[in-house]
């Protein structure tokens, strides 16, 4: 069965590779944000509201699970390349590779220009932070650190779960890191309710982040500085990110472009002051978010081949041990 879920992992990477998420098809992301609201506004008041968060997350996952279960498994009795199809289609939703790189670019191009209004408004589309007094640097850095982030989150996690459980767990890991988008934040309203999903998305997340970091830096040669070095930045550092998770990107692409990421933000004129990341051995530049671009899709080729060879192994490791056994 692993070759089955290898085989729509592959197909996946193809299909949102070439096509992406096109805005006017229907998305189950975005059906899974509408169940979510619609229990955050039922359930986010009161007393016990971290109970109630509880209850929130495990049903939207184990609604996902169900849903998506039973459509693979249908789809599977039909036969077997029909449902690799759909669940390559399923899996390809979940991850966000294309409109990644497309979001960073968004922000690039007018920053090239010199247009830093229109770069502050393309950046506001996919950060929290207030972007509307960022300076070129700054601007960079917020879509740099975009990139690196959701690097793991937008594409290597989905596809660490879809191997571990085909398009069922992938989609469970896309439900439950919206939840932890939506509502799980450290401020008055969520940080009671929203508690559990914040956890629940650190540990589904916690595996993938590292392999991740770790494959930035073999996949690409550091540009200031020698690997060894590099490999001291990314141990050093990623431990600094408020999240157990976001930080293994971040030092990453900072060892490799040999600049710093992290420090002051703003959210709704609130002052975040986040540990800084990475040695500022040169300014930070527009260029280096083509160069972060870069550095996603070699991660998650190495990522795809990885899956690859830990599935085979684990698959011929399988297969000898179900034949050598006595009954």
């Amino acid at each position: 069965m692993i070759i089955y879920h290898l085989t729509a992992i592959t197909l996946a990477y193809f299909i949102d590779k070439v096509i992406g998420d096109p805005p006017h098809l229907p998305h189950p992301v975005r059906w899974i944000g509408t169940l979510i609201s619609y229990f955050e506004n039922r359930l986010n008041h009161g007393k016990r509201k971290r109970i109630k968060g509880v209850v929130m997350l495990l049903f939207v996952l184990l609604m996902v699970l169900f849903f998506v279960t039973l459509m693979v498994t249908i789809s599977y009795r039909i036969h077997p390349i029909f449902g690799i199809a759909i669940e390559g289609i399923i899996i390809a939703s979940a991850i966000s590779q294309k409109s990644l790189k497309e979001a960073a670019l968004d922000v690039h191009a007018p920053l090239a220009e010199g247009d830093l209004a229109a770069a502050r408004i393309k950046l506001s589309y996919i950060v929290g932070r207030d972007t509307d007094a960022l300076n070129e640097n700054e601007i960079a850095r917020g879509a740099i650190e975009t990139v690196a982030e959701n690097t793991s989150d937008g594409v290597t996690a989905p596809l660490f779960w879809a191997l571990l459980g085909g398009a069922p767990l992938a989609m469970v890991y896309r439900a439950a890191n919206t939840c932890d988008s939506m509502v799980g934040y450290m401020n008055d309203r969520y940080k009671d309710f929203g508690w559990a999903s914040a956890k629940w998305d650190d540990v589904m997340n916690w595996i993938p982040s590292r392999i991740t970091g770790i494959l930035m830096l073999i996949g690409t040669k550091p540009l200031r500085i020698e690997p060894q070095k590099a490999w001291k930045i990314l141990f050093r550092d990623a431990k600094k990110h408020p999240s157990p998770n976001s930080g293994w990107g971040e030092a990453a692409v900072a060892a490799i472009l040999g600049i710093q990421l992290g420090g002051l933000n703003y959210y709704k004129g609130v002052v975040s002051n986040r540990a800084k990341m990475g040695d500022p051995l040169v300014p930070i530049q527009a260029d280096h978010i083509l160069i972060t671009n870069k550095i996603l899709d070699k991660t998650v080729f190495l990522f795809l081949l990885m899956l690859w060879i830990g599935g085979m192994i684990f698959e011929i490791a399988f297969t000898w041990l179900k034949s050598a056994a006595p009954f």
